[in-house]
Formats: C-alpha cells, structure tokens, sequence
C-alpha cells in the first residue's frame, strides 16, 4: 500500500477526506475517536492498524489500546468527549490491543500483564463521595456488584479476580502478544445515583477505566504501564437502544450546518488515555500486605494512614492524644489529623486528606468542604472543625440545695449565681442543657452534673404552691421558660432505696 506519507502532505493535499474512506474497512478500533480525520491520523494508535505509517513530531507512544465495542451517540459536539450508552446486565466487549513498537518494553514481552477494569463515577463531586454513594448502593442492592466479567465469553484472560470489598472493579492477566477481550456487564444505571424527586431525572454519567501493571522485581504487578477511559451512561435493559435511536432521529432532524458542529457516531468507543486511578495499585491485595486491615470500613482498604504507628484508631497511643479531642487544633501532625476524621466518622475521606495537618484542614473554607464532600458531608465535617454543637432546645439553671441552708419564700425569683444562702456562701447554679423536652431527659442531665446514680432516681417533683409536690411530666418541661432557674432538694423515697428529686 502507498501509504507512506508525511503527516503534513496529507493534511496539505486535501486528502484527509479519502483517507476517511479508504479506512472503513480497517477494523472497528478506528471507528469511537472524538476526533475528526486529521486528529485520528495524529494518535498513537494508527500505528496499531500499520506500522508502516511514519508520524512525524511523535513524542509518546501509549503501548495498549483498548477498544469498547459499543457504539457512541451522534449527539456529541466536537472537541467533546465522546460518551457511550449501555444497557445494565449486557456483555460488551473490551479488546486489549498490544500498541508497542519493535523493540518498545522488551521487559513484558513473553510475560504476562495484569489489568484493572473499574466503573467509576466521571463526575468530580460524586468521586469525592465514592464510597459513601456504592455502600447506599450495596445496601439497596445487597450481593449484586457494579461491575462484572462474563468469563465464558472473554478471551485470553486468566486469574480473573474480585475483590468483596471492591464492587465497581475486576482484574485479570493477560499476555499482550495473545489476542485478548474481556467482556464487561455494568449492573449500576445512571439514574440510581440522582436524588430521586420527581421522577425523570437525568442520569449521572460514569467512566469505564482500565489500569495496566506490570511485575516489578518482587513479582507484584504495582508497576503502572498504561491507563484509559470513556464515559458511558447505563440504562435500563433496551433503554441504550432507545436513546441511541432517539439521538440519531434528533440529528437528522438538524441541517447540515448544525450537523457539521457534532461528532459522527461511531461503532466502536476508543478509550482515551488518563491517569492511574490513585488507588489502583493497591488493588492487589493478595501480591502486597494491605496497608490498614483494622479499619472497619471496607474502602479503607485503599484509605491507609501514612506512616501511623498506632495499631488501630480506636486505641489511643503515644501519637492519638490529640484525635481523642474533639476540636482538632493547627498544631495537628499529619497523623493525628488521620484518627480525628477516623474518630469523627470521616473515614472515607482519610485518603483524600492523607497529608493534610490540622491546619491544612482548617484553612479549608464551608464552600472547599462542601465542593470536595458532598453538601451533607462537607457541611458536617465544617462543623466538626468548628466545634459547632447541636443548640439546646431548652436551658435551665440548677443548683443543689444545701441541707442546713434556710430559704426565704421568693428568693427562688431572684436566686442567680451572685446570691448567697444563709451562711454568706453564694449559690453556685449549673447550667442544663436538654436537647429532648422530656422529664427524663430532665432526670439523666441532673444526674450526670451531680453526680447522682439515675437509677435511685424514683420521681422528680416541682414543687407548687402552699408546698405541694407536682410530679414533673413532659408536658410541663415543655412548658419550662428558657434559663429558667431552680433549686432542688433531694428526700429519701418511701419503700425505696431511692431518691426523689425536688425542684423549688
């Protein structure tokens, strides 16, 4: 074939557009590029359909491809990325294709590889909440996994391998010089992750990405080769077919004009090249130790704490003084800051802020925390750093009535902290917080302030007009004024080991 020619005399001889069709017949790979002709004459990748064809200016050449035989939507402006629909529970087929040049990683050649596929989410918030968003999917989907390989239809793979902790990922070997295809199914659909208000959501999109290793020379496949993604939305059994008909029904309603703004579908989506997923290499769980078994959540698998020396956060070491406050201060080390989140239910988030101190994390603003978690998390996390604490819906002032002390009638109206009772000594009041307006919330608080066992608590009266007791319900702390304050007594109940508690 006479196709050696410069890149710039195709380009400057008009006969990119013959090259559109001289191509057609070579293969599905070429067929899912968000490119036009001239950009897929630039990739690497031509040189996987002939070797024979020089590209001038190349300075990287991407040693695999993958290739996802499904088809793109029409509807896809150009310079956009291009986006693929899928139907949840169908197989489709990823060939692994050796893009090396002679000679290129004489290393993997006769060796076998292993590769990652994972279904992740292509939106920036939703990955900051990753975990959080596949355990409410775990929950309502209990034993189902995002992401699945249909083994009898796959080629050329071997050791395929889940992790129960990992339900969007898969992994395999597989030898580069082989032909190879894994065929994926996707159980998750687009419209699982958006808040359910009305119906008729639009779906979130997803990614598929796959992460190639090699063996480094303790035999573990840690060594990253090559990384590649496309975004995809799935839908409902059918549901792809439909939508694809439908965007391709909308672009021939548009004019030829309209349509020259839009990329052409094509049969087969090229996965683009990316960076590693962070976490990708410690996917391998049985090649390396993992770095944090004692953490409860199953994505800590993958959310280690740099140089910890503490065993487990629930145990307070030499270095976990400070994660056992609750405000964490600037001075913070990098690990302390580690066992605050883990001690305040931020788990998920240990791996995003790895090394962050406390003051990293204390200069980050509402808005930072909200954009990086997720408006629930983010505002949480916010108030935990700022030591917000729930407002009590109720306050009432308490203090403990000495047994010699006399008195007088009305001097409960005007008792506060600066009265004195009657040997001079001033009235000390404690302030009770109630969170519930109930009589036994009343009950629980006096007792922790005063050190009163709750279980010789028997009743907690008020005490009334011309001295009567009036047992204290829900009903009348409810009706309590706010920083209202009393004292109280305590008298021996009959039949009873325990106490009755009279407020005055």
């Amino acid at each position: 074939m006479a196709w050696v020619l410069k890149m710039d005399e195709v380009i400057e001889s008009g006969l990119v557009h013959d090259f559109d069709a001289s191509l057609s017949g070579i293969g599905q790979e070429l067929g899912a590029g968000a490119y036009s002709m001239s950009d897929v004459l630039a990739l690497p990748i031509f040189k996987q359909e002939d070797s024979s064809l020089p590209l001038d200016g190349e300075t990287e050449h991407p040693p695999f491809q993958y290739v996802m035989c499904a088809a793109t939507s029409p509807a896809v402006k150009l310079h956009d990325e291009t986006l693929t629909y899928l139907n949840q529970g169908q197989s489709y087929e990823i060939r692994m294709l050796d893009n090396r040049k002679m000679g290129d990683m004489p290393e993997i050649s006769g060796k076998l590889v292993k590769s990652i596929i994972r279904v992740v989410f292509h939106d920036r918030r939703l990955q900051y909440t990753e975990h959080q968003q596949l355990e409410g999917w775990k929950w309502n989907r209990p034993g189902d996994r995002l992401l699945d390989l249909d083994i009898p239809m796959s080629v050329g793979i071997i050791d395929t391998r889940t992790n129960p902790s990992q339900l969007n990922a898969v992994e395999f070997l597989w030898d580069p010089a082989k032909r190879t295809s894994a065929f994926i199914q996707v159980h998750c659909i687009s419209t699982e992750f958006t808040p359910r208000k009305h119906g008729g959501e639009k779906g979130v999109p997803f990614r598929i990405q796959v992460d190639t290793f090699k063996q480094n020379e303790n035999g573990e496949y840690t060594d990253h080769l090559h990384s590649a993604s496309c975004q995809i939305k799935v839908f409902k059994p059918k549901g792809a077919d439909r939508k694809q008909k439908t965007d391709r029904e909308k672009m021939e309603k548009r004019t030829a004009h309209e349509k020259e703004k839009y990329q052409p579908s094509y049969d087969t989506t090229i996965l683009t090249e990316c960076s590693p997923w962070p976490d990708a290499p410690t996917a391998y769980v049985n090649n390396s130790p993992s770095p944090a078994p004692t953490f409860t959540s199953p994505h800590q698998s993958t959310c280690s704490v740099p140089d910890s020396n503490s065993s487990s956060p629930n145990h307070q070491g030499d270095g976990a003084s400070q994660a056992s406050g609750e405000q964490i201060q600037p001075s913070a080390t990098i690990q302390e800051t580690q066992q605050w989140l883990l001690k305040n239910r931020f788990s998920s988030y240990t791996r995003l802020f790895s090394n962050f101190s406390g003051a990293d994390l204390l200069k980050l603003t509402k808005e930072d925390l909200v954009q990086i978690c997720g408006a629930a998390d983010g505002i949480r996390l916010y108030n935990s750093l700022k030591s917000r604490s729930v407002r009590p819906r109720l306050t009432i002032y308490v203090c403990r009535e000495q047994p010699s002390s006399t008195v007088l009638q009305g001097q409960q109206q005007a008792a506060s902290s600066a009265s004195e009772n009657g040997s001079g000594a001033p009235y000390v009041y404690h302030a009770i917080y109630l969170e519930e307006m109930i009589a036994s919330e009343v009950a629980r608080k006096l007792a922790l302030v005063f050190n009163i066992p709750l279980h010789q608590i028997n009743q907690v009266y008020r005490q009334g007009p011309t001295g009567i007791h009036i047992l204290v319900s829900d009903q009348m702390v409810q009706n309590f004024q706010d920083e209202s304050c009393f004292l109280f007594s305590t008298v021996k109940a009959e039949n009873s080991d325990g106490i009755h508690i009279i407020l005055k």
